[in-house]
């Protein structure tokens, strides 16, 4: 019973292994990209624990992994990779429940002042009685001094989700839209020459002569070829608010508003533009263009009405504990644990427990620069995983596998740790932790570990090395021990780039303070600095918006303007379609098409390009619409997909399938590697140049026809990448590009380096924020952000090359790499 054991394992890419994994143990799962290892752990492991464990209490009809068999398991736990929604509602303190807590705290132990005498009193201290409404239950209370009865707050009244609770002017978002007038109108111009910018052509004529016909009709005639910047006051109330507004009432309040458009009912810019706002529901191009997000008047951005947020706890309002860091947060909890009296430890102790449990687990992950009100969606893709990490391992369940898939992604060596701290007490409260991880760091604090490979897709599956650290670095057949036995050389030569800058100057988004940085051009450029320092926000908000008009404004860009353009390359995912895949996206599959359409068989049964996709009625099998699979509902249970029962999974009808080139039927092809897809049309230029850039950036085992929602975080950034670099062969472009080692073993990373050197040798300028210390090491120039997290970050510690940045003693990267 000391091991679980998976016997026969062909699920994907496996070669019918059989593996024992010591059970009660922390073991790593590494192999090169594409080996084989997430099919292993998610797809064979996690799979059959889930259906073992439904069927036992009584629930039939999961599928069963294409295995033999799999002895000694356990429930399961996966956490994997995810972003969070774009929710702006979602923030770090309502994903955690901590936000919760405190708002129960807040309904247990509130001050306020009492409406009736003035003075302060504490909810702990109030009767209570309960009254039934039409619809709900409202909870009175009565003030301690002069018995007045009042509505009490409860944990309604301080969450912005709720009516109760949120401020009513931005209903609990804490900003407002507002038009940004310096977009719409150019005050240096007449109307007649397009003051109003969104005024166009016929459409201006028709405007013009409505507000000419509205300025006589109150008696403030415009004069043709005005610059807006000399009307008069009540000439550009007109103009921005319209005839019938509330502000041209109070100007003019004997003028009754005009009746007709030709009277001059003239609708106004404003007006006009909310309107159609509205019409479009908020469609982003048109509210990039004229509207901004600005703090709102009311609530000053603390999202909750003006009662719920002045009340407080110990002299501290919510807002204020919203706002702080998740450190300070911590702190203030302590000091209120020390200072309740026993009635309200009796109220309140339970939450209090519960969150300074909920804070320990987060600050250990160094999450503890984060704030509660941060927006989930701002989080990078390792700070979310960690967060759901924290909460998971909020249990003290013990005898179960926790499956994780690369929990150091976005970590700084630095902050690696605080986890590996936590993956020891899980494995210590008698769990067994399976880790798919390319971390070093991870790998030596392992109890065990198995190398899956030796290549990737067909050329992978195999189990080649299996041990402690030092048994697999002694194996012949281990990549990963190979790997862990060289000594890489490390760069001495640096390009100097082409003399040009891009300068930031003056930057304070966010945590940056005041900063301002040169970025060479013509260089591989590595940013980096420990999680939360301020990288993403210098390089995607503010370099990314390109040059900006020289003022003495913070944020300001220049040097951008001399590339083609500027190609953002983040983490994000590359579609939510499931009929988008990588021969599609790459653009290869129209190709493809083309050539089976051009077959004799096609051309004989009128089959044309079109009945080759699955995108559109005709050749495709009706039934499941060309997809392949169909969805199972499981009710309680995630949806399950299952081969179509009428194509068996080939996607397409009979006769589309009798169609064959080299061989292979369409759905043939599709199920083809990249690399066999390159060797199958290496007579065609287009495909194969597409192909072989695809294995250039290590993703030649991936399958043509593999569904691009599948791919993980690295591998979509890498085809995104590719498919870049196809389209733009010829231009001088500056990349951005955020951690692409994610998902990838040191192996691959190397190969990885020779198509960003590649990229920058064909006069591009390419920008990496990284963690990976193969990366830092292989830059031209490295800029380190600092010293630490959230507020103790945002200033750069140093810059300069490799070789600069390990003797420069106050960089903390320069430690490790």
């Amino acid at each position: 019973m000391d091991h679980i054991s998976i016997i026969g394992a062909k699920e994907g890419n496996l070669k019918n292994i059989t593996v024992d994994l010591p059970r009660n143990k922390w073991i790593v799962l590494t192999g090169v990209s594409g080996s084989g290892k997430t099919t292993l752990a998610m797809d064979v492991l996690y799979q059959e624990c889930q259906r073992q464990y439904l069927e036992a209490i009584g629930y039939q009809g999961i599928r069963k992994p294409n295995i033999d068999a799999i002895r000694n398991v356990s429930p399961a736990i996966q956490i994997q990779q995810q972003t969070y929604n774009k929710n702006p509602r979602s923030t770090v303190g309502t994903v955690t429940d901590i936000y919760t807590d405190l708002r129960m705290l807040f309904e247990k132990l509130s001050t306020r002042d009492c409406p009736a005498c003035g003075r302060e009193f504490s909810s702990a201290d109030c009767r209570e009685e309960t009254e039934k409404t039409a619809d709900d239950f409202k909870v009175f209370q009565y003030c301690p001094h002069c018995d007045q009865r009042m509505e009490k707050l409860t944990r309604t009244h301080f969450s912005y989700n709720t009516q109760e609770g949120a401020c009513a002017t931005c209903q609990g978002l804490g900003e407002v839209m507002t038009v940004a007038e310096e977009q719409v109108l150019r005050e240096e111009l007449a109307l007649e020459e397009g003051a109003v910018v969104f005024w166009e052509k016929r459409y201006r004529d028709y405007q013009l002569e409505s507000l000419v016909a509205a300025s006589e009709h109150y008696g403030i005639p415009l004069k043709i070829n005005t610059p807006v910047k000399d009307f008069t006051p009540a000439q550009r109330v007109l103009l921005l608010h319209g005839a019938e507004s509330e502000e041209m009432h109070q100007l003019f309040p004997d003028v009754q508003a005009p009746r007709t458009i030709a009277e001059g009912r003239y609708e106004g810019v404003l007006p006009n533009l909310w309107r159609r706002m509205a019409d479009k529901k908020g469609a982003s191009k048109f509210q990039e263009a004229y509207f901004e997000s600005v703090i709102c008047p009311e609530c000053h951005g603390e999202r909750l009405n003006e009662l719920s947020r002045s009340v407080t706890v110990k002299g501290t309002r919510l807002p204020g504990l919203s706002a702080s860091s998740l450190k300070e947060l911590m702190d203030w909890i302590r000091e209120l644990d020390a200072n309740l009296t026993h009635s309200e430890q009796l109220l309140a102790g339970v939450y209090v427990t519960d969150l300074k449990t909920k804070l320990k687990r987060i600050l250990k992950l160094g999450l503890g620069y984060l704030s509660l009100d941060r927006q989930t969606m701002t989080l990078s893709g390792g700070e979310a995983q960690r967060l759901r990490l924290a909460a998971v391992l909020d249990s003290d369940l013990t005898g179960v596998i926790y499956i994780l898939d690369e929990p150091t992604i976005s970590l700084h060596p630095k902050d690696t740790e605080g986890l590996l701290t936590i993956l020891r007490s899980l494995r210590d409260k008698g769990n067994t932790v399976l880790v798919i991880e390319h971390d070093t760091a991870v790998m030596e604090a392992a109890d065990y570990l198995i190398d899956i490979g030796p290549g990737a897709g067909k050329y992978g599956g195999e189990v080649i090395g299996s041990g402690t650290l030092q048994q697999i670095k002694e194996q012949a057949t281990s990549v990963t021990g190979a790997y862990l036995n060289s000594k890489p050389e490390a760069r001495k030569f640096f390009r100097k780039g082409s003399g040009d800058f891009i300068e930031v100057s003056q930057a304070d988004k966010h945590n940056l303070r005041n900063l301002t940085v040169r970025f060479p051009v013509g260089c591989l450029i590595c940013v980096t600095g420990v999680s939360g320092s301020g990288k993403s926000t210098l390089v995607f908000d503010v370099l990314a918006k390109g040059d900006t008009e020289q003022s003495q404004e913070p944020n300001q860009v220049s040097g951008s303007g001399s590339f083609d353009r500027i190609v953002i390359v983040e983490q994000a995912p590359l579609t939510r379609m499931k009929r988008s895949n990588v021969a599609t996206y790459s653009d290869a599959y129209t190709e493809i098409r083309k050539i089976f359409g051009q077959q004799q068989t096609a051309i004989e049964k009128g089959i044309t390009a079109n009945h080759f996709s699955f995108n559109v009625k005709g050749g495709r099998c009706d039934h499941c619409e060309g997809l392949g699979v169909v969805t199972n509902n499981l009710l309680f249970f995630e949806d399950q997909e299952v081969p179509c029962p009428v194509c068996s999974g080939r996607r397409f009808k009979d006769e589309v399938l009798s169609v064959a080139y080299r061989g292979h039927s369409i759905t043939g092809v599709l199920g083809l590697s990249v690399e066999e897809g390159a060797e199958m049309f290496s007579d065609s230029p287009k495909i194969s140049a597409i192909l072989n850039l695809l294995q250039d950036v290590g993703l030649g085992y991936l399958e043509l026809g593999q569904t691009t929602t599948t791919l993980s975080g690295g591998e979509a950034q890498r085809l995104k990448l590719a498919v870049e670099l196809f389209a733009n062969r010829g231009k001088k472009n500056l990349y951005l590009i955020d951690e692409p080692t994610t998902g990838l073993h040191p192996l691959d990373v190397e190969k990885f380096l020779k198509l960003l050197d590649r990229m920058v040798d064909s006069g591009n300028t390419v920008i990496v924020v990284e963690h990976n210390q193969q990366i830092i090491g292989a830059a031209d120039w490295i800029i380190d952000l600092g010293p630490g997290g959230g507020d103790a970050g945002g200033e750069i510690i140093a810059e300069g090359t490799p070789s600069d940045i390990r003797k420069d003693k106050n960089s903390v990267t320069g430690k490790f790499i």
